[in-house]
């Protein structure tokens, strides 16, 4: 692995961020479990290390950027994919109720603060609406995320040599 360009590390991350998007995509329209707010800001992370990742590493890899910029690249879509798993610890913490999450969407379920769509379907971030091993979506992202980052940043500082 002494070998791997950054270049592909970026790719690689993009790549498994892209996944873990369409990933929770399926479960919110496939499976119909619709997301709750901690869940949408565990994807903005992920949709910018998809752009960062691919457009990125693949202009690196196609020549139209300078190789010099690949370890940046790279470096930025690991800390993205990180800071998704970060998040996710977060909301996975609220959901075991190890700490309190935030008020508009944890607690109960009932409030009344202005205008009052009755249709609205009530997700709540601290109850998983799934769970496999007793994980929760949350869980599972914040494992894949934060271990696909460590390993980005091993590889990123063992290849210094090979920009």
């Amino acid at each position: 692995m002494r070998g791997t360009r950054p270049a592909n590390v970026a790719i690689g991350l993009g790549l498994l961020a892209a996944a873990l998007l369409l990933g929770a995509l399926g479960f919110q329209y496939l499976a119909r479990l619709p997301p709750c707010e901690m869940c949408l800001w565990q994807r903005w992370p992920h949709l910018g290390a998809t752009v960062v990742g691919l457009l990125g590493g693949g202009a690196v890899s196609a020549g139209l950027i300078r190789r010099e910029a690949a370890r940046p690249l790279a470096l930025l879509t690991a800390l993205l994919v990180a800071a998704s798993g970060a998040i996710a610890v977060y909301h996975a913490g609220v959901e075991w109720h190890w700490w309190p999450g935030p008020s508009q969407c944890t607690g109960s379920a009932f409030r009344v603060t202005g205008n009052l769509d009755l249709n609205a379907p009530v997700v709540m971030c601290d109850h998983a609406a799934w769970r496999l091993f007793g994980l929760s979506l949350a869980g599972y992202n914040a494992i894949i995320s934060l271990g696909a980052a460590a390993i980005a940043f091993i590889l990123l500082s063992r290849s210094r040599r090979f920009a």
